[in-house]
């Protein structure tokens, strides 16, 4: 009888252990999916800027150094590796285009043309979706990391050599800062 007992508590915490690795798995997986999400719509955007710079550029001749910042700093999102290194890149990239919109504002021409509207949109648009697919990731990664943390998962994330995943933050400091909106008539 006591035999059959611990066979069966033996059973138990097998198929347990089973269980927990096979959710660690998933969130895993779940992980990975949440950054690929990441990287298709990083993709998107990189795709879109040089259409943008190569619409403005005859137009902003003045500019070069402004869109000679998006160019860079669109190359060097492209070569990021992992996420502290994308977030810390698109970051800049984020930066440089604000800029970029800024100056593109001072161009009458450039605001009435249809297809640098078109431009603009589709990067806001993507610039939406980025943020999204951010939000995703750090709330799977976080649950994922979480599972590992807890007792008794850790026991099967440790015993399996399970690794927290990193989560995309906010390395520029410009994005922290709170825009100022200035909602009177005056100018």
């Amino acid at each position: 009888m006591v035999g059959w007992i611990i066979v069966a508590a033996l059973a138990v915490l097998v198929v347990w252990g089973i269980a927990k690795y096979n959710g660690l798995i998933t969130l895993r997986n779940q992980v990975a999916n949440g950054w690929k999400q990441i990287d298709v719509q990083l993709k998107r955007r990189h795709d879109l800027i040089p259409n943008l710079v190569s619409t403005v550029k005859g137009i902003m001749e003045f500019e070069q150094d402004t869109l000679m910042k998006v160019i860079e700093a669109r190359s060097a999102a492209m070569g990021a590796r992992g996420v502290k290194d994308a977030a810390a890149k698109e970051g800049a990239l984020t930066d440089a285009l604000s800029k970029f919109f800024v100056v593109v504002e001072q161009y009458p021409q450039l605001r009435a043309s249809e297809n640098v509207n078109k431009l603009q949109e589709e990067l806001t648009s993507t610039e939406n979706k980025v943020s999204f697919a951010r939000q995703f990731y750090n709330d799977i990664a976080t649950t994922f990391n979480t599972a590992q943390q807890v007792f008794p998962d850790n026991l099967v994330a440790g015993a399996f050599h399970f690794q927290p995943a990193e989560l995309f933050e906010i390395t520029v400091a410009a994005e922290r800062e709170v825009p100022a909106v200035n909602l009177s008539l005056k100018k």
